[in-house]
């Protein structure tokens, strides 16, 4: 069994259903924490529709915050979500401003390393998730 987010008609994952509970549980707790809407609405029917403005402010607020955190519990435990959030939105067409070329994190934020982690771990990702 397995779920499906979709933009339209297009399917940006497949996940099983653990997976999928697992992640749509991170994403509410993350719309806490930003006080945003993701753009995902309710699992319905094994289909989560993504509403894309919504997404791409969403992605952008929780990349923003991943990169400018320097506290190394944080990182730790959103890593790997924020990773997974990021190859949807990639798949979506949504390329964040702030992993733009040109973006820079301000001194004394972020730990350094997070941009880099963070694309190597969605490169990994991005090849792992089933559409």
């Amino acid at each position: 069994m397995s779920q499906y987010y979709e933009v339209g008609d297009e399917t940006l994952w497949n996940p099983s259903i653990g997976a999928s509970r697992l992640f749509l549980a991170h994403v509410r707790l993350h719309e806490d924490e930003l006080g945003m809407a993701s753009g995902l609405g309710p699992m319905d029917g094994d289909e989560c529709e993504i509403e894309a403005g919504a997404f791409r402010e969403y992605t952008e607020a929780l990349v923003v915050r991943h990169l400018r955190t320097g506290h190394h519990v944080i990182l730790a435990l959103s890593e790997g979500f924020v990773a997974t959030v990021l190859v949807l939105a990639r798949r979506a067409g949504i390329e964040p401003d702030a992993l733009r070329a040109e973006a820079t994190t301000a001194p004394g934020q972020g730990d350094g390393g997070a941009r880099e982690r963070l694309e190597a771990l969605a490169a990994r990702l991005d090849r792992a998730m089933a559409r």
